[in-house]
């Protein structure tokens, strides 16, 4: 598996496949300021020349300095492969190479797998009533960047 910064043509690509890796309707968390504005900080990870994840993250200016991890995908047939962890240690040491004390992200709650694997990578996990405004409650992972 290599790592790199995302490019035009895999966000091309993202926007196509998401839906069917997430499972649903997910496309318009895929918005393009995620490339264009904040894309310094998105990666893909590719296997055998296939894209088979990303993750798309920027650095908000605080303070304290956040790296915020906005929308990960992994493909489907490379889940519990090792694809999530290469993303998020590629994410991690950006972002301290960029000066973040901290990173940040949230998921929607009985988003198990996400919250399992927040859980064992090290990440805080709380829930947090009202978040998204009234009746939408979040869970929000948080780690300290040492």
């Amino acid at each position: 598996m290599i790592t790199r910064p995302l490019g035009k043509q895999d966000y091309d690509h993202i926007v196509q496949v998401i839906d069917r890796w997430w499972g649903g309707p997910t496309s318009a968390l895929a918005h393009p300021i995620f490339f264009y504005e904040l894309g310094q900080l998105a990666r893909v990870v590719e296997h055998d020349g296939i894209l088979v994840g990303f993750l798309f993250g920027f650095i908000a200016p605080g303070p304290p300095k956040t790296g915020y991890v906005h929308l990960v995908g992994i493909h489907p047939d490379y889940r519990r492969r090792g694809v999530g962890k290469v993303l998020y240690q590629t994410f991690e040491e950006d972002c301290r190479k960029a000066g973040g004390t901290r990173l940040k992200g949230i998921t929607t709650t009985g988003n198990e797998g996400s919250i399992a694997f927040h859980k064992a990578a090290g990440w805080t996990v709380s829930h947090v009533d009202d978040y998204a405004g009234p009746a939408r409650p979040r869970v929000v992972f948080n780690k300290t960047l040492t």
